[in-house]
This record gives C-alpha cells, sequence and structure tokens, in this order.
C-alpha cells in the first residue's frame, strides 16, 4: 500500500511537472559584443513582455509564459521579430555588430525562428522606395511577385501550421497597408507632377523687412520657394544647409523665397525667429497658413515642402529636392551657372 502511495504521489508530481513546463518556454542567448546587460521582449502592442538579465556566464536565460504568436526581440541598439510558444526550449546565437547577418537559433521552436531570421535578409534585398517610385502597374508587378514569394517560402512542412498562418496574415496586411501607403502617395505626387511645367499660382504676401512681396515681382528670375514654419523640426533642421545654398548662388539669376505658414497668432514669433537666426532670402508670411491659395493650388499638406519656379512663372519642379540634397545644387548648377 505504501509503494502505491508513493507511485501516486510520483505521478501527480510529474503530472504536475509536465503541465507546468507546457506553460513557459525557455529562451537563451549567448551574443558576442553586446551593447547592454539586457534583452528584452515586446508584443504586437509595444509593451514590454519580458526582460532578462546577462548571467555570470555571460548568458542571457529565463523562462516566460507566452501567448502564441510573434514578438519584438532588442538587444537594445537592433531588433529582430521571433516566434514565440510555449514548450519551446530556444537558443540564440548572433554578434550584435552584426546582428541579422548573424542569427542562428537552435533548440525546440529554432525553424520558425531561423526562418524569420532569413526573411528579415530577404526583406532588405527589397529595393522599396525604388518600387514606389515606379508607375501603378509596375508597382504591382513588383509587389505582387514579392508576395508570391513570399508564400512560396512558407510551403516548409516542417513549419508551425500556427505560424505559417500567422504568417500568411502578416504578409497580407504588409501588401494591403504597401498598397493602401501608395494610392495615397501616388496619387498625391501625380497632382504635383501634373503642376510641372504651367504657369505656377501667384501669391503676394508680408515681406518681413517690410511692404508686401508678390510672385510676379521677382518675373525673370528662377525663384527657389521653401514652404516652412518656426515650429517644425525638419524645416529649421534645412536652415543650415539652404544658407550655404544661397551663399554659393548669391548674384546669380535666383530668388530664395521663404514662406511661413505660421498661425496669425504666431507672426511675432516668426519675425523674431527670422531676426535672431539671421535668415536670409525673401521671407513672408502667408495670409491664411495652410488654407492660403498659393498652398492649396499646390497641395501643401506636409513641410518643408520647396517649389522651383523658371524666369516666366512656369513650374519647374513643384516638389523640388531639399536644400541638404546633393541633387538641389546639381540642378541648379544647370540652371543659373
Amino acid at each position: 500500500m505504501k509503494k502505491l502511495f508513493l507511485i501516486a504521489i510520483a505521478l501527480i508530481i510529474s503530472l504536475s511537472t509536465n503541465a507546468q513546463e507546457k506553460k513557459q518556454m525557455t529562451f537563451q542567448a549567448e551574443i558576442a559584443n553586446r551593447s547592454g546587460d539586457f534583452i528584452t521582449f515586446f508584443d504586437s502592442k509595444n509593451k514590454e513582455i519580458k526582460k532578462i538579465q546577462v548571467n555570470k556566464e555571460g548568458i542571457f536565460k529565463d523562462t516566460m509564459n507566452v501567448a502564441t504568436g510573434r514578438y519584438v526581440f532588442s538587444d537594445g541598439n537592433e531588433f529582430t521579430i521571433v516566434y514565440l510558444k510555449n514548450g519551446f526550449d530556444l537558443k540564440l546565437k548572433m554578434d550584435a555588430k552584426m546582428f541579422d547577418e548573424s542569427i542562428v537559433y537552435t533548440g525546440k521552436g529554432a525553424v520558425e525562428n531561423n526562418f524569420l531570421a532569413q526573411n528579415s535578409l530577404i526583406e532588405e534585398q527589397t529595393n522599396m522606395e525604388t518600387l514606389l517610385a515606379s508607375t501603378e502597374a509596375d508597382f504591382l508587378e513588383g509587389l505582387n511577385k514579392k508576395k508570391a514569394d513570399d508564400l512560396k517560402r512558407l510551403e516548409n512542412k516542417k513549419l508551425d501550421p500556427v505560424f505559417v498562418n500567422l504568417q500568411k496574415k502578416n504578409i497580407d496586411d504588409n501588401y494591403n497597408n504597401i498598397v493602401k501607403y501608395y494610392k495615397q502617395n501616388y496619387q498625391a505626387n501625380l497632382a504635383k507632377s501634373k503642376m510641372n511645367n504651367t504657369m505656377s499660382p501667384l501669391f503676394d504676401y508680408e515681406n518681413q523687412k517690410g511692404g508686401s512681396t508678390k510672385l510676379e515681382d521677382l518675373k525673370g528670375k528662377y525663384v527657389y520657394i521653401d514652404v516652412w514654419a518656426t515650429w517644425c523640426g525638419p524645416c529649421r533642421a534645412e536652415i543650415p544647409a539652404l544658407k550655404k545654398v544661397e551663399e554659393k548662388y548669391q548674384g546669380k539669376n535666383i530668388e530664395f523665397v521663404s514662406i511661413s505658414v505660421d498661425v496669425a497668432k504666431d507672426h511675432d514669433k516668426w519675425k523674431t525667429f527670422v531676426s535672431e537666426k539671421q535668415l536670409g532670402g525673401i521671407q513672408l508670411f502667408a495670409d491664411k497658413d495652410w488654407n492660403s491659395d498659393f498652398m492649396k493650388s499646390y497641395g501643401v499638406t506636409s513641410i518643408p515642402r520647396f517649389i522651383l519656379i523658371d524666369p516666366s512663372g512656369k513650374v519647374l519642379k513643384s516638389d523640388a529636392a531639399r536644400p541638404s540634397d546633393p541633387e538641389l545644387q546639381k540642378v541648379l548648377d544647370s540652371l543659373v551657372n
């Protein structure tokens, strides 16, 4: 009877241990050239779910209870997507200086996570900027091919079916988001490009030095317009580059015009800012900030925005290069030198 009792106790302990193991997973990481003493996991809402500290042996190791799914793993400087599931015993080796290129997983859960590591390298090879800048037909052809290739790579019977379904959903979500982004920006860019080689809308704005300035006053010269505001960080970041461009083309057949879309209550703030920062060129204040007819005609919805107009008043570039972009000086050199 005592023996049976002991066997029963052992069985209960065994079942309890197995049940506990199923409610957690183990993660271990050996990171060469690590950037810190912690690694962190975040869920899809960017909420921290686990932070693991390095031990005396220089290894990050701990258990955690997770809902099966995709998570973000970060070493503090870089991040990568991981697939976590209770029952996994996942081991990672990597070099923080190479990060994505060096990631290798072993142990239970390695197949899916090595897939994700390789997938991130493949994603880096996709020139999304070129794709987004292409015609609608070429864009859809390229994006459809990418989606087909992404789905093809999932045809691996070793992959967890739950993981495959999550990846397919992620592929669909990314595809739809990229298409939505392209359509929004393509239509906006199309509207901008249609203004090129047409006569520019006109303006008549207050000049910081006194009086007002009209676009017609600048006829006979190229006009490079900077639409900005005192509160706009990216606008202010362009000021040093703009000053250098203005200095380089001083005395040439070009006028540099900065038009502020600050609201009326910030009028004095604008005047003070222009004086204190010793801004050059022609400094103007739009009459109705974003709602000025000139701004609406050019479809200005974000700043900084740069516009280039020729001596006859025609639009050369309704969305010209920024002062910090070397392309601008190439264009100006071809026009005014």
